[in-house]
């Protein structure tokens, strides 16, 4: 098994960055694939960001050019979030790609980090 923990949420008034923080525990090899979704309030949950082991990045629209995700490849996945707009304000969780002992591929998710954007 393996936990997510995202850390790095919080309120921020609009123009300003956050940087979230995922952090993986458990017994796998690596990160194979890693991405930030988020969840407006009252709408459902979006992929945002993607990021594979051979560094290829994708982004919606809406935050391309203001947000970069990235990876340490053994543990952790970030998301630098700059030029914070008030639709940017939702639940942020990740989800990561690894392999297992095994060799096998698994996703797992974490819990969310709440990031308020004031305008």
């Amino acid at each position: 098994q393996v936990q997510l923990v995202e850390s790095g949420g919080g309120l921020v008034q609009s123009g300003g960055s956050l940087r979230l923080s995922c952090v993986a525990s458990g017994e796998y090899r690596n990160l194979q694939q890693v991405y930030w979704y988020r969840q407006p309030p009252g709408s459902q949950r979006e992929l945002i960001a993607s990021l594979t082991i051979s560094h290829v990045t994708n982004y919606v629209p809406s935050v391309k050019g203001r947000f970069t995700i990235s990876s340490d490849w053994k543990n952790t996945v970030y998301l630098q979030m700059n030029s914070l707009r008030p639709e940017d304000t939702a639940l942020y969780s990740c989800r990561v790609m690894v392999i297992d002992r095994e060799g096998y591929a698994k996703n797992y998710w974490g819990q969310g980090t709440q990031v308020t954007v004031s305008s």
